[in-house]
């Protein structure tokens, strides 16, 4: 008999690994499903849930920030708030499910919004939660339509047209007035997008608020694209890139 035709076998290795896969997999989807359907019989906006209990689906582009990553955005974005302020985060989950391990005392605001076109993530976000699609940047909740004083988006494709669009959608989101102050002084209109290093020109000519900084958001599977943080603000994670040429 030919070798090539004889049938390719696994090394009890090998063999065991992939058993203990598929139990570790059956086991989260038991988990998420629970906790899905507990969601649906009554919400818990205080239920503590980690990013990793929902699988990546790299078709839309998933991939989740690391644990010092998303702490580090959700932090930026809550810095400085007072109570009326409205936060929308937009294609980052894992910064939404960060925030929602936050200690209450540091979450000064309850208008803390996800849009997401991933429909299990209603899990985390509840009646926060909106479903969204950044082909359609008009098709924004309309209790959100300039409404938003801070706003996280992170575009799920590195190329332009989705960039642009979900850069109109930032627009559609965002309050029209830039120079509101929190009770505490600060400026409530704060803006962060986070993408690919190789779509700086597309995000400088659709967010002329925001410049380079010199923050790295870092991913839980070590993308092969290097990622930057743009933002509207200076602070105590990141400053502005000194030379933007």
């Amino acid at each position: 008999m030919d070798s090539d035709d004889e049938p390719l076998t696994l090394s009890a290795h090998a063999l065991a690994a992939l058993s203990e896969f598929k139990t570790e997999e059956k086991e989260r989807l038991e988990k998420f499903e629970a906790m899905y359907k507990s969601s649906e019989e009554q919400f818990d906006k205080n239920q503590t849930i980690s990013i990793d209990v929902f699988q990546e689906d790299w078709q839309l582009s998933q991939f989740w920030y690391t644990d010092m990553t998303a702490a580090t955005l959700g932090r930026a974005l809550l810095d400085g708030a007072d109570s009326t302020t409205v936060v929308v985060i937009a294609s980052a989950p894992s910064v939404y499910a960060a925030i929602k391990n936050f200690a209450p005392e540091d979450v000064p605001t309850e208008h803390i919004y996800l849009l997401e076109f991933d429909d299990r993530f209603r899990v985390l976000g509840g009646p926060h939660f909106s479903k969204y699609d950044y082909n359609y940047p008009e098709d924004i909740p309309e209790h959100l339509r300039n409404k938003c004083h801070r706003l996280l988006i992170d575009p799920p494709f590195l190329e332009p047209e989705c960039q642009t669009k979900s850069a109109q959608a930032a627009k559609n989101l965002l309050v029209k007035d830039k120079n509101e102050k929190t009770t505490g002084g600060d400026l409530k209109f704060k803006l962060i997008t986070s993408t690919g290093e190789r779509m700086k020109e597309v995000v400088q000519r659709n967010y002329p608020d925001t410049k380079q900084t010199n923050y790295y958001p870092e991913h839980k599977n070590g993308l092969s694209n290097e990622f930057r943080c743009y933002a509207s603000f200076e602070c105590n994670y990141w400053q502005f890139e000194s030379d933007e040429n």
